[in-house]
């Protein structure tokens, strides 16, 4: 079932190791290794979205890695969202 007001948001969107056909949706420059569910809550946190996690929860490409996925009200489109949240991602690695 979609969600219309939700979206969606897989670690494997911003893992640079992945291909655009192995589900990574943000250019390699703005992606980060392996990144978590929680990295991706912190980041949308930080923009005032209001991040759920979702554990247990497996992308249909990597069926059998259960990664979790955050969802976030849909406020606008999803790839200047997934933008934001890639880079702001970017910055917390950086500065920790």
């Amino acid at each position: 079932m979609r969600k219309q007001d939700k979206i969606i948001l897989w670690p494997i969107y911003f893992d640079p190791n992945r291909t655009r056909s192995e589900g990574r949706k943000v250019p390699k420059k703005l992606g980060v290794p392996a990144p978590t569910v929680e990295e991706i809550r912190k980041a949308a946190e930080q923009l005032g979205l209001r991040p759920e996690i979702v554990s247990g929860a497996a992308h249909p490409s990597v069926s059998w890695q259960k990664t979790g996925l955050v969802t976030i009200p849909k406020k606008d489109a999803k790839v200047r969202i997934m933008q934001k949240i890639a880079q702001k991602i970017v910055k917390n690695r950086v500065e920790t």
